[in-house]
């Protein structure tokens, strides 16, 4: 990223977060739903949404400002990413992981990035794990998020024959269904809190799955792992923990995988220099509860798996500018 010289580009930084809620303003309110069909007018909009109209034309004029929708006249429409992503019946649509993580957990969290400088610890997904409904909330809206990361991964592997995969903290199991339904012959261990299980529960069940995964309640670093395991996955886990658990979680995965096996790390990354991606760091910045975070490198990670015996590690851009992900192989 070239180095900033103009002011307004600090005041973008400093407003982003204006637009941010604005759009999740729209999705609590369906608008673009509502838009789905095509144009409407903003009389139109304030009586499908239920807002009235003069504050409603509060909303519309910056999300036409931001290039979420697109003004004619009097009318309204959809952007081509809008009418693709955040219309609710929209194959590809992620607007509840918008609402819901980002804008209900996601971002009252990151006003917590004072405490995590001063070292006041404050690990977002335990929080979460001790409501059931926030659970439910944040395990539905990052199933959502977590299907198309999920679809690059299993794409990226290749697995042969029968196997036995431990996804470690692996949420509503998102991963563990994309893997499993393009590998037929896999089998599956979910470990997670006993609250996200219940949810994943659902999930692997509308799949299909059952009887390939099995579901284990508990916390990933002090419940015994289940061993002779061909793959163990950790997606989004080292993010979520620090430096000290993130070398336990190796340690127990080089124990829980029979020889040959591989461990599998999806996650934030950014470049072993540190010089960005932004989207990557700041993710990691909102996400750090641990009172050792580390700021996460494919490097950084793959001298760590070596120090726990892995072995052949090697790393690629997952989703670019955000996620990576590493395949280290237990030697035997």
């Amino acid at each position: 990223m070239a180095a900033l010289t103009e002011v307004r580009e600090i005041s973008k930084i400093a407003y982003g977060f204006m637009g941010s809620q604005a759009l999740v303003a729209a999705l609590d309110i369906a608008l673009f739903g509502h838009l789905a069909g095509g144009a409407r007018t903003g009389e139109q909009l304030a009586q499908a949404s239920g807002v009235r109209a003069d504050r409603l034309d509060m909303l519309l004029t910056p999300l036409t400002g931001l290039g979420l929708l697109v003004r004619d006249a009097n009318s309204y429409v959809n952007a081509p990413a809008t009418q693709k992503y955040l219309v609710p019946d929209a194959p590809e649509y992620f607007g509840e992981y918008i609402r819901l993580q980002v804008g209900r957990q996601i971002y009252p969290h990151a006003m917590r990035i004072d405490r995590m400088l001063a070292g006041t610890p404050a690990r977002i997904y335990e929080q979460v794990a001790n409501s059931a409904e926030q659970a439910a909330d944040f395990s539905h809206s990052q199933h959502l998020g977590s299907l198309g990361p999920a679809y690059l991964l299993a794409r990226a592997l290749d697995i042969k024959g029968p196997g036995q995969l431990l996804d470690v903290a692996g949420g509503s199991g998102a991963f563990t269904i994309q893997l499993c339904k393009k590998f037929p012959d896999l089998h599956a261990t979910i470990l997670d809190f006993p609250a996200v299980v219940d949810v994943a529960k659902t999930y692997i069940e509308d799949a299909g799955l059952q009887d390939r995964v099995t579901l284990l309640a508990g916390n990933a670093l002090d419940t015994a792992w289940p061993d002779d395991n061909d793959i163990v996955l950790m997606s989004y886990l080292l993010s979520a923990v620090g430096s000290a658990d993130i070398d336990s979680l190796f340690e127990h995965a080089f124990a829980a995988l029979r020889p040959g096996g591989h461990l599998v790390v999806h996650d934030f990354m950014v470049a072993d220099d540190k010089s960005g991606p932004a989207t990557a760091a700041l993710w990691m910045l909102v996400l750090a509860g641990a009172e050792d975070p580390l700021c996460l490198t494919a490097g950084e990670i793959e001298a760590r798996t070596r120090k726990a015996g892995f072995a052949g590690a090697s790393s690629r851009d997952l989703v670019p500018t955000i996620t990576g992900m590493l395949v280290a192989r237990k030697p035997g």
